[in-house]
C-alpha cells in the first residue's frame, strides 16, 4: 500500500491531543496494521512514538489484566509524566546542533548551498566535546525534527571524491553569502546537453487529442541541415532569473563568456548597475574548465569590457550536479518541453523563454549564431598578461580576474 507520510502526520496531529498515552499507542498499532509492511516505521515517524512503544501496544491488546471487579486495568501515565526529552534538560542543544550543521548546508536564502554532509556520529562527537550528552541516533532524530534530511546523488558519481570537497563547498557558501549580503550579483553557469533539431522523439508526455500523438522519426540520425544546438545558461541565484544562449556551433570558452556578456547586457546591468564585481559558480570542466587557458583569457576580455571584477568559484571534482543551474533552470526547461519534438531552433528558443515556475522563475533566451572554433591556443605571454589573483585555498578552483 502507498503511504502518504504527510497525510499520516496531519492525521496524528489532529487526533493526538484527544488521546491519552495508551490510546495513542493502540491507535498507532491499528494504523500500522492497516498499512501493512513498513507500517510501524511510517506510523512511528508520523506520531512521534518509538517503534518499541507501538510494539508494546500489541502486548497490551492481547494481555489485558483485570481487577477484582472484572474491569480492565489501564495504566495511563499522568499528563507531563515520564522521562523528559533530552533538549529539555540540556538547554541550548538544538541551537548548538544547528550551528554545527548550518555551515555544511545548502538550499535556503541564508545558506545558498544547503545539505547535511557531516555524519551523525561526527556531529554527536562535536557536541560531546562541548559538554552535551548525546548519541548519534539522537542526533539523527533531532535533525529530522528540525527539518534536515540526508541528500544523496541519485545518478552515479562523476568521479572520485576530493579530500577537500566539503571545505570547498564551505568556501563557496561563504563567498556566495558575502556577495549577496552586499548586493553584488552571483550567477551559476553551465552548458545543457546538446539537442537534436528536427522531428525527433523527446521524452515525456503532454496533452493531445486522443489517438493523435506527435509523430517523430523512428531513428535519431542527425539532420545535417538542422544539426544540433547547445543551450548555455546563466542563472542569477538571488533574482531567480536566467539567460540562455542557444548556440549552433561548438561549446567553447568564447561561447561561454559571450553568454555571460549577453546576460550582463540584457539582464544583469539593469539589476546590478552599481556593482563593481561579479561572482561565478561553475563546474570544473567543459568550456569553463579549471585548467582551460582560453577560459581565463576570455574572462579577462569580459572583465575589461564590462569593468567588473570577476571572481570564480569552481565546484570540486565529481560534484557538478550540485550546481544550482542544473535543478533550478535546466531541469525546468526540460520539464517544459517534455514530449515535444524540437522542430527548429526557434522552437527551442521559444520553449526556453516561456519556461516559468510557481516560485517565479523567469528566463530570457536568444539564438547565438556565432562561430566558435575549437583548439584555440593561448601562449605563455598571453597568460602572463592576465590580471589574475588566486586564493590561498585551492587557487586553481578559486581565483579573481580584474579589468
Amino acid at each position: 500500500m502507498m503511504i502518504d507520510q504527510a497525510t499520516l502526520q496531519a492525521k496524528f496531529a489532529e487526533i493526538r491531543p484527544l488521546l491519552n498515552e495508551r490510546q495513542l499507542r493502540l491507535v498507532a498499532l491499528a494504523e500500522a496494521k492497516f498499512l501493512g509492511h513498513g507500517g510501524i516505521k511510517s506510523v512511528a515517524e508520523a506520531c512521534g512514538l518509538s517503534r518499541r512503544s507501538i510494539e508494546r501496544a500489541k502486548v497490551e491488546a492481547n494481555q489485558e489484566s483485570k481487577d477484582s471487579s472484572g474491569m480492565t486495568k489501564q495504566r495511563v501515565r499522568r499528563l507531563g509524566g515520564g522521562r523528559k526529552m533530552l533538549v529539555d534538560h540540556q538547554p541550548g542543544l538544538l541551537e548548538a546542533l544547528d550551528r554545527l550543521v548550518d555551515p555544511e548546508t545548502r538550499g535556503d536564502p541564508m545558506s545558498p548551498l544547503r545539505w547535511t554532509s557531516k555524519s551523525t556520529a561526527r556531529l554527536a562527537l562535536e557536541l560531546q566535546k562541548t559538554g552535551y550528552k548525546i548519541s548519534a541516533n539522537t542526533v539523527a532524530g533531532l535533525l529530522k525534527q528540525t527539518g534536515y534530511s540526508l541528500q544523496s546523488v541519485r545518478k552515479k558519481l562523476e568521479g572520485t571524491n576530493h579530500e577537500d570537497r566539503d571545505l570547498q563547498f564551505r568556501f563557496i557558501n561563504n563567498s556566495v553569502t558575502e556577495f549577496q549580503e552586499k548586493g553584488d550579483p552571483v550567477v551559476s553557469i553551465d552548458a545543457k546537453k546538446k539537442e537534436l533539431i528536427g522531428a525527433f522523439h523527446n521524452k515525456g508526455k503532454e496533452w493531445q487529442q486522443s489517438g493523435q500523438p506527435e509523430e517523430a522519426n523512428t531513428h535519431d540520425f542527425m539532420d545535417k541541415e538542422l544539426g544540433k544546438v547547445t543551450p548555455y545558461g546563466v542563472y542569477d541565484l538571488a533574482a531567480n532569473e536566467g539567460w540562455v544562449s542557444v548556440g549552433i556551433d561548438h561549446d567553447t570558452a568564447q561561447f561561454a563568456t559571450e553568454t555571460l556578456r549577453r546576460w550582463w547586457e540584457e539582464m544583469g546591468r539593469e539589476r546590478y548597475g552599481q556593482a563593481k564585481r561579479l561572482l561565478i559558480t561553475a563546474d570544473g570542466g567543459g568550456s569553463n574548465g579549471v585548467r582551460l587557458r582560453l577560459w581565463k583569457k576570455c574572462l579577462q576580455e569580459l572583465a575589461t569590457t564590462t569593468g567588473l571584477e570577476i571572481h570564480v568559484r569552481h565546484f570540486p571534482p565529481g560534484t557538478s550536479k550540485w550546481n544550482k543551474i542544473e535543478h533550478r533552470l535546466f531541469a525546468q526547461i526540460t520539464h517544459n518541453w517534455r514530449g515535444r519534438p524540437l522542430l527548429s531552433r526557434e522552437v527551442v528558443v521559444n520553449l526556453i523563454g516561456s519556461t516559468t515556475t510557481k516560485s517565479g522563475l523567469k528566463i530570457k533566451a536568444a539564438l547565438d549564431e556565432g562561430i566558435y572554433p575549437t583548439k584555440q591556443k593561448v601562449s605563455d605571454e598571453e597568460m602572463s598578461a592576465i590580471k589574475i589573483t588566486r586564493e590561498e585555498f585551492h587557487g586553481e578552483w578559486n581565483y579573481s580576474i580584474y579589468p
